[in-house]
C-alpha cells in the first residue's frame, strides 16, 4: 500500500511541480528533532518520515531527470 506522502509527491510529479516536494524536505529537520530527544522511543516515527524523506526525494529526482524529447 501507498502511502499518504508517496501519493501526494506523486501527484507533484505528475504535475511536474518541483517547488512543493522542496518544501516537503523539512521532514530532515524533524527527524533530526525526534533522534535528539531523550526519554521517548521515538523509533517508529523517525522510521516513518526516514521513509516519507525517501520518497519526496524520489520524486525530486524525476523531476530533476534528463528531458526526453
Amino acid at each position: 500500500m501507498s502511502s499518504a506522502i508517496e501519493l501526494i509527491v506523486d501527484g507533484y510529479a505528475r504535475l511536474k511541480d518541483c517547488q512543493s516536494p522542496e518544501e516537503l524536505r523539512n521532514r530532515r529537520r524533524l527527524a533530526g528533532d525526534l533522534k535528539a530527544w531523550a526519554g521517548f522511543d521515538c523509533r517508529l516515527s523517525i522510521a516513518q518520515i526516514e521513509q516519507d524523506i525517501a520518497a519526496i526525494e524520489a520524486s525530486l529526482e524525476t523531476l530533476s531527470g534528463p528531458v526526453g524529447g
